[in-house]
């Protein structure tokens, strides 16, 4: 079965970073479309940024634009998100999804991490 593996969440406070890790053990990630969602309690389920297959383009949610960034690595068969200048809302439990069948971020994701938890507290 397909899986894909988050890693990297933890406790920082605000100000701080962290930076999360995605991977897949059976397939090379450079031929998905992955994004990076979160969702907290009581708020909906948001898009955080995206990287499209065909030619590496970055989006980003206005909530993060200028202080997370997303980047592959294809030796590693990796995608990370790098959080910097984190916020209280920041926190969220995080979920790594990918779909093998575009190039555009806003199609729908086809496989989903089980998530891992973010929490920005002083």
């Amino acid at each position: 079965q397909l899986q894909l593996v988050e890693s990297g969440g933890g406790s920082v406070q605000p100000g701080g970073s962290l930076r999360l890790s995605c991977t897949t053990f059976e397939f090379s990630l450079d031929y998905a479309t992955v994004g990076w969602f979160r969702q907290a309690p009581g708020k909906e389920h948001e898009r955080i940024s995206c990287i499209s297959r065909a030619d590496g383009t970055t989006y980003y949610a206005d909530s993060t634009k200028g202080r997370f960034t997303m980047s592959r690595d294809s030796a590693e068969n990796k995608v990370y998100l790098q959080m910097d200048k984190m916020k209280p809302e920041d926190t969220a439990l995080y979920y790594c999804a990918l779909t093998k069948y575009s190039d555009n971020c806003d199609y729908g994701m086809d496989l989903w991490g089980k998530g891992t938890q973010v929490t920005v507290v002083a």
